[in-house]
C-alpha cells in the first residue's frame, strides 16, 4: 500500500487529502498538522469576532472524525521538523518537544501554509497585540474585546483583513485607527479607487494614516498606546494585519527549490523540483494568468484548488492547475471593493503597454430604493484590445460584478467581445445598462 504524508491540515492540506482518498480508496493517508482544529474557513474569523457568526463550529467544514470514517488519519498537535528527501522520511515531534519520531512516505504534499508578520519592536510582547491567522486567535482576540472592553482599537494594514476587522471591530463601540505604511490603503488597487474607500472610512469616523510606520507599543502589562513615527496614540488593542511570509523554512532545508516571495517553486501539477514531493497553498507559488509571471498571492481559494490538484497527482491522477487572475473581494461597513487581472498600477510596474477607464454609476435604477453608487475601472491592452483587468468599488452588490470581469479575462476576450454581452436586467439589480457594460462601452 502506498504512503501520502501530507504536512499542514487547513485549506490545502485537508483538499488534498480528500481528493487523493476519492482518487485513490487504497491510498495509505496521514495528515499531520501543529492545530488542533482542521479544514476551517480563516475569511469568516473576523466575522466571528464581530459576532455575526455565533460559534466558531460553523467555520469548521469536515472534523478529524469525519477523514477518520474515511480511512484518513489525522494527527493534530504534530510538528514536522525535518524532511530527508533521500530516504523518503519525515521527522515529526509533538507540541510539547517531549517525543519525535520518523515516519516514512512514497508520496509528500507540504501544505504548511504561512505566518503572520509580526515586527520585532519595543513592548511587542504586551497583552492585547494580536494577529489573526487561525481559529484560536480568534478566540483569544474576541475574549479579549469581551473582557476588558477596549475603546481605542488600532490595526496596523489596510489589506483585506485588517479593513474587515475594522469593520468588526466597530461592533464592540470601538472608536478606530488605520495605519498603513504605504502611500494609499488596499496596495493591490490602483491610487484612485483606494481613495473613494479611504475617503468613505474617514466619513464613518474611521481615522486611517497612510504613509505611516508602526516603531512602537507602550503599556505596562498590557498594551495602551502605540508610537507611530513621532506621534503617540492611544490603543487598548491592536491588530496587526501587515502580510504574511510563507512556512517555507522546512522545505528549502530539504533542497527544494523556492520561488518569488520564498515560496515553495511548484509547476501546475503542484510538483516541487524534488521527485514526489508536492506543495500547495500559502507555502507555495502560483502562475499568474494574465502577467504570465510566477507570483506570491496567498488566498483560500486558490489553496483549495491547489490542494485539489496535489492530492489528485500524489494519489496517481493527472491534473493541472493553470493558474490565477488574483481575483479577490471584501467588504468595509456598507463599502465593496474587488479586483481581478492586472491594475493599472500593475501594468505600469511590468511595463504592459496600457489604457485604463473608470465609470461612476448605480447598482440599481436610480428610482429604486438603495440604489448604490459603483465605480469600475477597467484596463486593456491598447493593440491588441486585450482585456487585463478590473476594479470595482461601491455599495448594494457592486463587488460581485467582478465576476463577470473574470470570467471575460480567464477567456482571454478582447475588450471587443465584450460589447454585447446579455446581462440581466431588472430594476432590483441593475440599471438598464449595467455598470460593468458601461464601462466596457468607454473603450
Amino acid at each position: 500500500m502506498e504512503r501520502l504524508r501530507i504536512i499542514g491540515g487547513v485549506a490545502a492540506g485537508m483538499s488534498a487529502a480528500a481528493k487523493a482518498r476519492r482518487v485513490n480508496p487504497q491510498l495509505d493517508i496521514k495528515v499531520f498538522t501543529d492545530n488542533s482544529y482542521i479544514s476551517y474557513s480563516s475569511c469568516g474569523l473576523p466575522y466571528y469576532i464581530g459576532d455575526i457568526i455565533k460559534n466558531h463550529d460553523s467555520l469548521i467544514a469536515r472534523t478529524v472524525e469525519d477523514f477518520a470514517r474515511q480511512g484518513t488519519q489525522v494527527i493534530t498537535g504534530s510538528r514536522a521538523v525535518k524532511i530527508d528527501s533521500r530516504q523518503k522520511q519525515i521527522l515529526l515531534e509533538d507540541l510539547s518537544g517531549s517525543r519525535s519520531w520518523t515516519e516514512e512516505y512514497d508520496r509528500l504534499i507540504i501544505a504548511t501554509g504561512a505566518r503572520p508578520v509580526r515586527p520585532s519592536l519595543a513592548g511587542a510582547e504586551l497583552k492585547g497585540i494580536f494577529t489573526l491567522r487561525n481559529i484560536q486567535d480568534s478566540q483569544a482576540i474576541k475574549a479579549y474585546l469581551k473582557e476588558y472592553q477596549p475603546k481605542h482599537a488600532v490595526v496596523v494594514g489596510a489589506g483585506y483583513i485588517g479593513l474587515e476587522m475594522v469593520e468588526n471591530l466597530l461592533a464592540y463601540g470601538c472608536q478606530l485607527r488605520v495605519i498603513e505604511k504605504a502611500p494609499q490603503i488596499l496596495t493591490n488597487m490602483d491610487p484612485d479607487l483606494a481613495e473613494i474607500v479611504h475617503s468613505y472610512m474617514e466619513k464613518q469616523g474611521i481615522s486611517v494614516l497612510t504613509n505611516s510606520t508602526l516603531t512602537g507599543f507602550q503599556g505596562r502589562d498590557r498594551v495602551n498606546e502605540v508610537t507611530v513615527g513621532s506621534h503617540t496614540f492611544p490603543a487598548d488593542i491592536v491588530i496587526l494585519s501587515m502580510g504574511v511570509l510563507p512556512n517555507s523554512e522546512i522545505a528549502a532545508q530539504a533542497g527544494i527549490e523556492l520561488g518569488t516571495g520564498r515560496a515553495i517553486r511548484v509547476n501546475g501539477r503542484m510538483e516541487t523540483n524534488q521527485p514526489g514531493i508536492y506543495a500547495a497553498g500559502d507555502c507555495a507559488t502560483v502562475w499568474h494568468l494574465i502577467s504570465e509571471q510566477e507570483v506570491y498571492f496567498p488566498m483560500g481559494t486558490t489553496a483549495n484548488k491547489q490542494g485539489r490538484v496535489a492530492g489528485e497527482n500524489a494519489a496517481g491522477g493527472n491534473a493541472t492547475f493553470k493558474g490565477i487572475l488574483g481575483t479577490g473581494i471584501s467588504r468595509i461597513i456598507d463599502m465593496e471593493v474587488s479586483r481581478t487581472g492586472l491594475s493599472e498600477q500593475e501594468c505600469k510596474n511590468l511595463g504592459i503597454a496600457h489604457i485604463s477607464r473608470t465609470i461612476k454609476s448605480r447598482t440599481r435604477v436610480p428610482y429604486y430604493p438603495d440604489a448604490g453608487l459603483i465605480w469600475v475601472k477597467l484596463t486593456v491592452e491598447p493593440d491588441s484590445r486585450q482585456l487585463l483587468g478590473g476594479q470595482i468599488v461601491g455599495f448594494s452588490g457592486a463587488g460581485k460584478r467582478i465576476d463577470t470581469i473574470a470570467a471575460a479575462l480567464a477567456s482571454r476576450c478582447k475588450i471587443d467581445d465584450l460589447y454585447n454581452l446579455d446581462l440581466a436586467y431588472s430594476p432590483p439589480f441593475s440599471p438598464l445598462w449595467d455598470p460593468v457594460l458601461t464601462a466596457i462601452n468607454r473603450f
